[in-house]
């Protein structure tokens, strides 16, 4: 049996740049993975790589298999339908070096922000995906009674607000610099570490359903594919997002359940306008009633992302089946143009209206770390809103523990899995 993998498709740009973007240079990729694999001649028989299979394409495997393979393993990715094609391309990459602090992803937060910096100037993130330092600012909004209003208002400005920020927006408060606050364009930078990664280092991309891991002696030895394709491999990563659960070796062991977001991406006429200043407001709805906590992110390719409403849901069994609910796409609109006259549709054009789902565990940490009971068997999950943030700390520290049996970048005994366990006694 043989499995034939071809390209993964470039990722769509605006047509009006306030930079340059450029795509990741993806040439087609074209290999086959036997079931019976046998050593290539051209490998060192006495000391050949480790075989470590990454299933999930998202930005926690991606950047796992990214740094497995910068240290010499030989890896396969695995992923069911296509890169980022989750909450990893529609998220909003939005980084902060100390928003965790206090908690217990504090270390693996300030390592991963600082290595978004070095990543970014290794692969030149300014221009391939739209690495940049952004300020941040906490806004409250009370959104019009009347539907006629204005988004302007007639508000008098006010300095500590950006000029673009036009609708009825108060008590303006600085909770992030340039220094410690950043973004990238979270499908750009997925798929820009993917290339760099097959270019360079040898990466294989599969595309294909994982079934089970196969378990001998207490160790795994082969991913399974549905449809019967078996990936022989000396370590498997499992990297699978909010679908963990619908793995039984790992479902049975802990909860990762989907919290469903939304979000649209808006072109603005006049992208030139919008300062890079990233926006959390405390938004009151006409009505009454909970004040909303939705997120705005200028981006430097001229978009401007905008998510929130986002509530626990079933996570279906495909990507591809995630389909937002038309209501918060709704509210999203109108947060849109209450914040500024610029993000009004007919001043903007709506490029998506989308959702993903965030994982989630319990105990609201983070599960990095070997499966108890399966050597070889390694799990990262459970990132919630900071996948994007902590994908390449996880990935190195992941990939320092495959590879050498520990990880020196940030200390991983707060995520195992074995608190699970722990819990259960």
């Amino acid at each position: 049996m043989q499995l034939i993998i071809t390209t993964f498709p470039h990722p769509n740009i605006p047509r009006k740049l306030r930079i340059r973007v450029r795509h990741p240079k993806l040439s087609p990729i074209e290999f086959s993975i036997r079931c019976s694999s046998s050593t290539s001649s051209s490998m060192d028989a006495q000391n050949p790589p480790k075989r470590v299979v990454v299933c999930g394409g998202g930005v926690i495997g991606v950047c796992t298999a990214y740094f497995l393979s910068k240290g010499g393993a030989a890896v396969t990715l695995l992923e069911k339908s296509s890169i980022a094609c989750a909450a990893s391309g529609k998220a909003g990459g939005f980084l902060a070096l100390d928003w965790c602090d206090g908690g217990a992803v504090s270390s693996l937060a300030r390592a991963s922000f600082n290595l978004h910096r070095s990543l970014a100037q290794e692969l030149n993130g300014a221009d391939l995906y739209g690495y940049r330092p952004v300020n941040a600012l906490s806004l409250s909004i009370t959104e019009p009674t009347s539907s006629s209003s204005s988004a302007k208002l007639n508000r008098i400005p006010d300095p500590n607000v950006p000029s673009w920020v036009d609708g009825p927006a108060k008590s303006p408060r600085t909770i992030g610099t340039t220094e410690t606050t950043a973004q990238v364009h979270p499908h750009l930078f997925t798929k820009a570490l993917v290339s760099k990664a097959v270019e360079e280092y040898g990466l294989k991309v599969v595309i294909g359903k994982l079934e089970r891991v196969a378990v001998a002696e207490g160790a795994a030895t082969v991913v399974v594919l549905e449809g019967g394709g078996e990936i022989e491999a000396d370590a498997v990563v499992l990297a699978l997002g909010p679908w963990t659960g619908k793995l039984s070796l790992l479902g049975s062991l802990f909860r990762v359940y989907g919290l469903k977001a939304h979000s649209i991406v808006l072109e603005p006429k006049e992208a030139d306008a919008i300062t890079p200043d990233a926006l959390f407001l405390s938004y009151y709805p006409a009505q009454g009633g909970k004040p909303l906590d939705p997120e705005v992110y200028p981006r430097p390719t001229g978009e401007v992302y905008i998510c929130g409403m986002s509530a626990e849901a079933e996570v279906p069994d495909d990507p591809e089946q995630v389909m937002p609910v038309p209501e918060s796409i709704r509210v999203l609109k109108t947060v849109a143009r209450n914040v500024s006259s610029h993000l009004v549709e007919g001043e903007a054009t709506v490029k998506a209206e989308q959702a993903c789902f965030l994982p989630c565990t319990d105990d609201s940490v983070p599960v990095i770390g070997e499966v108890p009971g399966v050597k070889g068997c390694y799990v990262a999950t459970g990132h919630s809103c900071w996948g994007i943030l902590n994908g390449p700390a996880t990935g190195a520290a992941v990939s320092e523990l495959v590879l050498d049996g520990s990880a020196s970048i940030v200390d991983l005994t707060r995520f195992s899995p074995t608190r699970f366990l722990r819990g259960s006694k």
